[in-house]
């Protein structure tokens, strides 16, 4: 008997975008995660029900103009989800609760679009304050408590590695 299983989906956060879309970079780290991340890209619209928002418009838009046209052709055609106003509540929660810097309210905007959304993963580069371990558990929580479940907080590559297990 076939199941009609549906696709799991993923927030893709802007700095997922840049590694695709920026020139290859002399930093050999840097490097490796813009070639993993393209080539999990390479295959990701066949397995994931990929999910943007306007947010993510805003920033790809932002600096060099050329680089802005090659990171808006990657997200080209991406369905983008709808501004929420419990979006912003959970995004104000994050700050509050200090689960997202004060200074970064992008940041913790993307983390809540996700949640609300119901996302299964939101996939970006950024350590500092989206996929930071230490405040990992704290976004969980204001999620939950907030009503909402967190989105798995990945990187393109977790998602490529999980691949072999699916």
């Amino acid at each position: 008997m076939a199941y009609n299983v549906a696709m799991e989906t993923v927030y893709l956060e802007t700095t997922v975008v840049g590694m695709i879309a920026s020139r290859d970079h002399p930093d050999p780290i840097i490097l490796a995660r813009q070639l993993s991340t393209r080539q999990w890209w390479a295959d990701a619209r066949s397995r994931f029900d990929l999910k943007i928002s306007d947010l993510v418009i805003a920033e790809c838009s932002a600096g060099d103009p050329t680089a802005a046209t090659e990171r808006l052709a990657v997200v080209a055609g991406i369905e983008m989800v709808t501004p929420r106003e419990d979006a912003e509540s959970l995004a104000e929660a994050l700050v509050l609760g200090k689960a997202v810097p004060e200074s970064e309210p992008r940041d913790a905007a993307h983390i809540a679009l996700a949640a609300v959304h119901g996302l299964t993963y939101l996939v970006t580069w950024n350590f500092k304050h989206i996929l930071n371990p230490h405040l990992q558990r704290r976004i969980g929580d204001i999620c939950r408590d907030s009503g909402f479940v967190p989105s798995t907080i990945c990187t393109p590559e977790q998602l490529l590695e999980s691949y072999d297990d699916t």
